[in-house]
């Protein structure tokens, strides 16, 4: 299983952004999708996360910024960034809870793509 994120990329603040994230691969059932964000030096934070039935849940810091969706035929999730802050500058990882034959379920992590805010 593989996930492919993109989108990523530098905008002044106040600006948007959306992020994509494609999994491939033998997965048979995805779950939940997320996306963290990490910063040098500091833990992984969860940003934003969506269940199978489209239920929603977001990390303090980006409530009413941000808005993630998914595509579930696609096996895709996104991640829509408004109004955004030098803050919000990280790396920004697509993860998935998803189900494959060899690996039963288990969390599934992409590559991570660059968001810089310039102020």
């Amino acid at each position: 299983v593989q996930l492919q994120a993109s989108g990523g990329g530098l905008v002044q603040a106040g600006g948007s952004l959306t992020l994509s994230c494609k999994v491939s691969g033998p997965v048979v059932s995805i779950n939940a999708m997320n996306w963290y964000r990490q910063t040098p030096g500091e833990e992984r934070e969860m940003v934003a996360g969506i269940g199978r039935g489209g239920e929603t849940n977001y990390g303090e810091s980006v409530e009413g910024r941000f808005f993630i969706s998914r595509d579930s035929l696609d096996n895709m999730v996104f991640l829509q960034m408004n109004n955004l802050k030098p803050e919000d500058t990280a790396v920004y990882y697509c993860n998935v809870f998803a189900f494959s034959e060899s690996t039963r379920w288990a969390h599934f992590w992409g590559q991570g793509t660059l968001v810089t805010v310039s102020s």
